[in-house]
């Protein structure tokens, strides 16, 4: 099976923070050695993919206030 057939069916999830009604939410699906991010009004759009450690790298980086929007 390849990745974007795995990607359809995968489980994605929100965050626990995000409310059901929210505009500006993501949601993400690990997959093999990825984690999948997209636009969860938009979950047919594209979606960024991430390997394991880049998105720990950027979980680091956000949680550390180094990329605070």
């Amino acid at each position: 099976m390849n990745l974007l057939t795995e990607l359809s069916q995968a489980h994605w999830r929100k965050a626990s923070q995000s409310s059901s009604t929210g505009s500006d939410c993501i949601e993400v699906a690990a997959i093999r050695d990825v984690i999948a991010v997209r636009d969860s009004k938009n979950p047919e759009g594209p979606m960024l993919v991430f390997d394991r450690d880049a998105w720990a790298q950027l979980a680091e980086r956000v949680n550390g206030g180094e990329l605070d929007f």
